[in-house]
C-alpha cells in the first residue's frame, strides 16, 4: 500500500513472463563426476516410459565411462518419483541386475544433488556444455 493524492500517477505492477528457455535436464553423477545427462524436450512429460529409455542409456554410459562399475558394481540412488517406482521400471531393474537405493520420503539429509551437482552447474558460464 502507498499514501498518495488522487493526482498521483497510478503504480507500475512487474508481472512476470513465462520463460521461454526453461529446459528439464536429467543427470546421473558419482563421486567422479556426471556419468550421464540428456535434456528432456519442451513439452515432454518425464513418465514411466521416457525414464525406461533413460535408463537404457545411462546403462550404455556407465558401460563406457565406468567400465570398472559395470556391470554389477554401480547402485542407482533416486528420489521417490511415480515413473520411479512403476511395475515396469521394477522389472527393468531385475532383467538388468541394477541395484537401487531408495530416497527415504522427505528427507532433505540425503540430497547428492544440492551438494555436488547444483554448485557445479552454476560454476558452467552460460551457453557452454556441462562442465
Amino acid at each position: 500500500m502507498q499514501w498518495k493524492t488522487h493526482n498521483s500517477p497510478g503504480t507500475n505492477k512487474a508481472r512476470m513472463s513465462q520463460s521461454q528457455v526453461k529446459t528439464m535436464l536429467v543427470c546421473f553423477f558419482d563421486h567422479k563426476g556426471i556419468v550421464h545427462y540428456e535434456f528432456i524436450a519442451r513439452g515432454q512429460t518425464v513418465n514411466q516410459q521416457c525414464y525406461l529409455e533413460v535408463l537404457t542409456r545411462l546403462q550404455e554410459s556407465v558401460r563406457r565411462k565406468r567400465p570398472g562399475l559395470w556391470p554389477d558394481k554401480w547402485i542407482l540412488h533416486h528420489d521417490n518419483v511415480s515413473s520411479h517406482d512403476a511395475l515396469r521400471f521394477h522389472d527393468f531393474l531385475a532383467k538388468n541386475s541394477i541395484t537401487k537405493i531408495c530416497h527415504p520420503p522427505y528427507s532433505p539429509d540425503l540430497a547428492p544433488c544440492d551438494f555436488w551437482l547444483f554448485p557445479n552447474l552454476k560454476k558452467c558460464p552460460e551457453g557452454t556444455k556441462i562442465c
